[in-house]
């Protein structure tokens, strides 16, 4: 078998739109720099997400050199935002937790509020370091994380896309396979792996940054919608169900928390540093 190594990275400026995918990438306590630091909000201050929101899929952000982000979507202008100014926080609901967060500003609102309704706001996230805890069930104090689900970084393996697919293959929705690995939205996938290992990974090293695996993710229904055309079907949770459920938890990929800081790229070896007991 090969040796297990990075082979692809993944990084969402803006929470639910489509990214890019770098070479490198340094890793932040938080996760991976510029992951995930925006976000949209409905009327009521409540993120908006691919879960109630499909046709985010369809919109791209990518970061500038000056550190802002460029938001393009289907047949329009692109929108260029810089990163505001400290000043003025205004809450945010991202599912249980209520986050204080800097607005990007009435163009940007505009922008997205033109496309997505009334009362559609950008903001973003100021201080990283500070103002969003992760779950303590799993997280040590002091240690934080961006917009994100809950955990600074996801990881994935092809091995295990390649068994969900080859069970997909075998199933009555098998018309909607093979899934690519983008519609689990990871931050880092790794290659090399045997199917499934990486259920029983404790701590990983990933070129030069130590993670711990703290939990296994479950999923939602963000993986049955396409991320080119924001379709959805009824895969991959119908075949989680049946094949990898946890209670009602259906699971795919490792949610990570960096144990230092550090740079990724494209290639570098992976290994596993502790497995769980087990």
């Amino acid at each position: 078998m090969a040796t297990p190594s990075l082979r692809a990275l993944h990084v969402h400026p803006v929470k639910s739109l489509a990214g890019h995918a770098p070479d490198e990438a340094v890793v932040e306590p938080w996760g991976l720099a510029g992951d995930r630091r925006w976000l949209l909000t409905g009327a009521d201050g409540t993120v908006l997400t691919q879960r109630s929101v499909p046709g985010l899929a369809r919109l791209r952000a990518v970061p500038l050199r000056e550190g802002g982000i460029e938001v393009t979507a289907p047949g329009g202008e692109p929108l260029r935002v810089t990163v505001p100014d400290s000043g003025p926080t205004v809450p945010v609901k991202i599912f249980r937790d209520k986050v204080e967060a800097v607005p990007a500003g009435p163009a940007a609102d505009a922008w997205f509020g033109a496309r997505l309704g009334a009362g559609t706001r950008l903001l973003y996230l100021d201080d990283p370091a500070h103002r969003r805890p992760v779950d303590p069930a799993y997280g040590r104090p002091g240690e934080t994380v961006s917009f994100a689900d809950g955990y600074p970084l996801l990881v994935t393996t092809t091995a295990s896309l390649r068994a969900l697919n080859a069970w997909i293959a075998e199933g009555d929705h098998a018309h909607e396979g093979p899934l690519p690995m983008n519609r689990f939205r990871p931050n880092a996938v790794i290659g090399g792996t045997e199917p499934w290992e990486e259920d029983d990974w404790a701590a990983l090293r990933i070129g030069e940054v130590v993670f711990r695996v703290v939990k296994t993710c479950a999923r939602c229904v963000i993986t049955t919608t396409d991320q080119r055309t924001a379709e959805r079907g009824r895969e991959p949770l119908r075949t989680l169900a049946r094949k990898r459920n946890d209670g009602g938890r259906l699971l795919f990929g490792q949610n990570l928390i960096p144990e230092g800081t550090g740079t990724l790229r494209l290639g570098d070896p992976v290994r596993v540093v502790a497995r769980r007991s087990g």
